[in-house]
C-alpha cells in the first residue's frame, strides 16, 4: 500500500510553509504515538501498523508524516496545521545581553541541574573542561532563554524538557556544534536559544527524553478545566 498515493480530501493539507519543515523526532514520536493508538483500538492492523511507522521512520518533512495518520480521527484534527512554530532568533531587544548566570569549567567541570531558575541569558564557557547544564527540571522565568556556549578544547552538554522548543545558532571550527530543533505543541512554552562556537571542542544540545516541564503541563491543564467550565 503506498500511502503517498491516497487522496488527502478526509483533511485539509498542513500549510506550505508547515508541510515542508524538516520533521523533528517530537514530530516523529506523536505520529508513532497515533498509530500505537489506532493499532490498539483495531483501526489498524499489526501488518499496516508496522508499514506505517517504517515510513515514519524514512519520512524528511512534516508533510510526509501527516500521510501515514490521514484517514485517522486524530489526523483530521490537525494539530500540525495549527502548531505554531518557535522563530529562529529571539525578539528583537527581548533578551539582555548581560549574563544573569555564567558557569565556567577551565581545566575542571561544572555543572547546574535539578531544580533550579533559569535566567533569560546564561553564558557557558568550556576550557579543557566539561559544562552540563540539565534544564529538565528547572523553573522557566521567562519563555526566552539564551544559553551561549563556547567551548574550546572542552565540552558542554545542554539538556531540555521534552515540552520547550530548542533553537541553535553557531558552528565548529575543527569541532562539533550540534544543536537538535525541538517544538513544542504549547504556544505558551518556554522556548531555549543555543548560540556559540567550539573550537576544538563540542557543544551538544539536545532533549531529554522522558522530562517535561511541570508548570507548563499545569498551565495546559488549567486551560482544559477552564473550558470544561464553559460547557457545565
Amino acid at each position: 500500500m503506498d500511502l503517498q498515493k491516497q487522496q488527502t480530501g478526509q483533511r485539509p493539507a498542513a500549510p506550505a510553509g508547515v508541510a515542508e519543515l524538516r520533521a523533528s523526532d517530537a514530530d516523529r514520536d506523536r505520529i508513532a504515538d497515533i498509530l500505537r493508538e489506532a493499532l490498539a483500538e483495531g483501526r489498524l492492523t499489526a501488518d499496516e501498523h508496522a508499514e506505517r511507522v517504517e515510513g515514519v521512520l524514512n519520512a524528511k518533512t512534516v508533510g510526509q508524516l501527516e500521510v501515514f495518520i490521514q484517514d485517522l480521527p486524530a489526523g483530521r484534527r490537525g494539530p500540525a496545521a495549527t502548531q505554531a512554530y518557535a522563530p529562529n532568533r529571539p525578539a528583537a531587544g527581548a533578551i539582555p545581553h548581560e549574563a544573569d548566570e555564567n558557569v565556567v569549567a577551565v581545566f575542571s567541570a561544572a555543572t547546574r541541574r535539578g531544580r533550579w531558575r533559569a535566567g533569560r541569558r546564561l553564558h557557558a564557557y568550556s576550557v579543557f573542561g566539561s559544562v552540563e547544564i540539565d534544564l529538565s527540571e528547572a523553573i522557566f522565568e521567562y519563555q526566552q532563554v539564551v544559553i551561549k556556549a563556547v567551548s574550546v578544547f572542552g565540552d558542554i552538554q545542554i539538556r531540555v524538557p521534552e515540552n520547550v522548543s530548542l533553537r541553535g545558532t553557531g558552528g565548529g571550527v575543527l569541532g562539533n556544534f550540534e544543536v537538535e530543533p525541538l517544538d513544542a505543541e504549547d504556544t505558551d512554552a518556554p522556548v531555549v536559544y543555543v548560540d556559540g562556537w567550539a573550537v576544538l571542542g563540542n557543544v551538544e544540545a539536545r532533549p531529554k527524553r522522558g522530562k517535561l516541564v511541570a508548570d507548563i503541563l499545569d498551565r495546559v491543564q488549567r486551560k482544559v478545566d477552564k473550558r470544561l467550565r464553559k460547557h457545565l
